[in-house]
C-alpha cells in the first residue's frame, strides 16, 4: 500500500505537509532536512525538485531553487541522494516540480527511478490535465506513484469533480490564486473550504499557500484533512545553523 494511503487510513485530521528544496541550503542538506521532518512530526514531506522557472513559487521558494541549482542539484543527483533514503525515512514523500526539466530527463525514466527510491507521489502543476489522463496516467500508475493535482477558488464543480476522479493521494487545494507566499487570509477562504467539504470528494484535501503558523494551520484544518507549508519553513531554513533544532522550533510552534 502507497504511504499516502497508509497515512489518510490512519489520520484524518491534521495532516502537516512540509514543503523542501532538495539541495538547500547546502548541496548534501537533502537528506538531513528530511531527516529533521520526519523526527520533528511532519506527516508528509514535498520535496521541490528545483527549476529555473517555477512558475507557482514566490520569492522565497525561487530564491531557495535558485541557490540549490547553484549548489549543483539536479534531478539525477536528487535520486542519488534518496537512493537508500527509504532505510531511515519512514513518511510518504512527494516530489514537486515542473514538466521541463522531467522531460529533458526523460519521462518514464523518472517514473521508474522514482519509484525505485521509495516516492509516494508526484506534482507537476504545469502537466495539463488532459495531457496527464491520455499520455501519462499509465505510466504514473504502473510506477505506483500518486498524481497530485491542484485546485483554486476559481476551480468549478465540474472540473473539480474530473480532477478528483484522476487524482490519488490528495487534492491539493491552492488557498488563493496567487504564488507561493502571498495570498488572502486563509481566515478569508472559509466558503471556499467550505464548498469542497460538502462535495465530498472521494481523495483527501490538503491546503497549501498562505499556511504559515498555528493560526493558518488550524484555520486551513477546519474544514479539510490538513494543510500545506512551504515558504515559512524555507524561510527558517535559511539562517540555519542546526537545521535539526531549526525544524524542531518550526514544528513545534505550528502544533505545539
Amino acid at each position: 500500500m502507497n504511504r499516502l494511503d497508509t497515512l489518510f487510513a490512519t489520520k484524518k485530521t491534521n495532516v502537516l505537509n512540509i514543503y523542501c528544496t532538495a539541495g538547500y541550503p547546502q548541496l548534501q542538506s537533502t537528506n538531513e532536512v528530511l531527516m529533521a521532518l520526519q523526527n520533528n512530526g511532519a506527516d508528509i514531506i514535498e520535496l521541490g525538485m528545483p527549476y529555473s522557472d517555477p512558475l507557482a513559487d514566490g520569492e522565497v521558494i525561487q530564491a531557495s531553487s535558485t541557490v540549490a541549482l547553484q549548489n549543483g542539484m539536479t534531478i539525477e543527483k536528487l535520486f542519488e541522494q534518496l537512493q537508500d533514503t527509504r532505510n531511515t525515512i519512514h513518511v510518504p514523500i512527494i516530489l514537486m516540480g515542473y514538466m521541463n526539466p522531467i522531460l529533458q530527463f526523460g519521462i518514464e525514466k523518472f517514473c521508474t527511478a522514482a519509484k525505485d527510491a521509495g516516492v509516494d507521489g508526484v506534482i507537476l502543476p504545469d502537466l495539463p490535465m488532459y495531457e496527464f489522463e491520455t499520455m501519462y496516467k499509465e505510466l504514473f500508475e504502473k510506477n505506483g506513484l500518486h498524481f497530485i493535482f491542484l485546485v483554486t477558488p476559481e476551480t468549478g464543480e465540474e472540473r473539480i469533480r474530473k480532477i478528483d476522479s484522476l487524482c490519488s493521494g490528495f487534492i491539493y487545494a491552492v488557498s488563493s490564486s496567487s504564488t507561493t507566499g502571498k495570498n488572502k487570509a486563509i481566515e478569508q477562504q472559509e466558503d471556499y473550504f467550505k464548498k469542497l467539504q460538502q462535495l465530498q470528494l472521494k481523495n483527501p484535501v490538503l491546503v497549501g499557500f498562505g499556511i504559515k503558523d498555528r493560526q493558518t494551520f488550524t484555520a486551513a484544518c477546519t474544514y479539510t484533512n490538513g494543510a500545506i507549508i512551504g515558504t515559512a519553513y524555507i524561510r527558517a531554513l535559511q539562517n540555519a545553523t542546526d537545521i535539526n533544532q531549526t525544524t524542531k522550533e518550526f514544528l513545534n510552534s505550528i502544533t505545539g
